[in-house]
């Protein structure tokens, strides 16, 4: 392994030079974003913490909406604990990654009755609340509480990979990176300087072509000054993932109504409603077996192109196949017929939500 390289000279101000320039260009250029406090205003930790979950795994642009309806659903902590778990998912529908919306709902229940409201202001407290691992209390203790605490997301992983030009691939990197990025982290404005390492890695130093001749700490940077910054940082092959596929029914009865089911709470899609589907297999299967499983014994007919989608571990192809029923067809145990004017209420992941819209107007 290549010894990663000093990110500009072996001074001992190095580091309060970066944070020095960084926070200059921050406060020039800073992103304006609807969780974010503008300048001289005192951040809101229920927001940060809420756009941090939120922002696990996904992009700024998707975020956006959601953020706005949960805001305008659920304006305060106590207001998100006291929501009935549906509507906690419903809201979250579509944004992917449900456990994260789990456990959101739990947080905000312990936060509004072991603290009052108040999210507490000391690390460890933090992370001992439902989904908040050490990114994001390191986040909340620097944006919301201008606490001092190294806060490493994939923006800023990207950043500290190029300052300091480390060659050995992600995931294997993280601890070297989190000890560089505490090297740099400053005593003073550390939640500007957390916000500030997130939007140099989000609109200079970006994944491709960066723009490392506007960045504000560039005579810092190793792998600029060998030229490879685009190549950092390593990362090791991607695994090869194999496609499941499936079977979903739509059952749409004479009055409208379509057949629903609600997932276990733990797993993929935990909590989320769907239309029945049979269990997802790497085995492509024979397509004339899937209506032995189909929920009711209709008329069923498949809907062509199947769905495609893509989640974090596996693609999957779904094969949809659409019934009509009689209007006084009663829903199997553990299923419901959903008025199709009340499907928007439901919490229905971006795959059913496909899967609707693709068996709705077939029929």
């Amino acid at each position: 392994m290549v010894k990663p390289s000093a990110p500009d000279s072996k001074s001992k101000h190095a580091p309060d030079s970066h944070a020095a320039l960084l926070l200059a260009w921050y406060d020039r250029a800073r992103r304006v974003l609807p969780w974010r406090a503008l300048p001289h205003e005192v951040a809101d930790p229920y927001r940060v913490w809420l756009s941090e979950v939120m922002l696990q795994q996904t992009t700024v642009q998707a975020v956006k909406p959601y953020f706005e309806t949960f805001l305008r659903l659920f304006p305060t902590v106590e207001s998100l604990a006291a929501a009935p778990t549906e509507q906690v998912m419903s809201a979250w529908a579509g944004l992917g990654y449900y456990s994260r919306a789990r456990n959101l709902h739990a947080c905000a229940k312990q936060v509004a009755t072991l603290y009052q409201g108040q999210f507490p202001q000391d690390y460890n407290s933090l992370k001992a609340l439902p989904g908040i691992g050490d990114y994001t209390a390191s986040a909340i203790m620097a944006i919301a509480f201008d606490q001092r605490a190294v806060v490493v997301d994939g923006n800023v992983e990207r950043v500290i990979a190029r300052l300091f030009r480390i060659e050995e691939p992600l995931p294997l990197s993280k601890p070297a990176i989190k000890h560089h990025a505490g090297q740099l982290t400053p005593h003073q404005r550390s939640g500007d300087y957390a916000q500030a390492m997130m939007d140099l890695g989000a609109t200079l130093c970006t994944p491709r072509s960066p723009s490392c001749f506007l960045c504000p700490v560039r005579a810092h940077c190793a792998a600029t000054k060998q030229g490879d910054e685009a190549t950092f940082p390593r990362k090791l092959p991607k695994k090869t993932r194999q496609t499941r596929y499936g079977a979903a029914f739509l059952c749409h009865r004479a009055d409208g109504a379509v057949l629903l089911r609600t997932r276990p709470d733990k797993g993929l899609l935990g909590g989320m409603s769907e239309i029945p589907t049979t269990e997802w297999h790497a085995d492509a299967s024979d397509p004339s077996q899937d209506v032995e499983q189909a929920p009711l014994a209709l008329n069923w007919k498949q809907v062509l192109p199947p769905v495609q989608h893509v989640f974090t571990h596996f693609p999957l192809v779904l094969r949809v196949y659409v019934a009509r029923a009689p209007l006084d067809t009663q829903a199997p145990e553990g299923m419901r017929f959903t008025p199709r004017h009340a499907l928007s209420n439901e919490a229905l992941p971006n795959v059913m939500v496909k899967a609707l819209t693709l068996g709705l107007d077939s029929l």
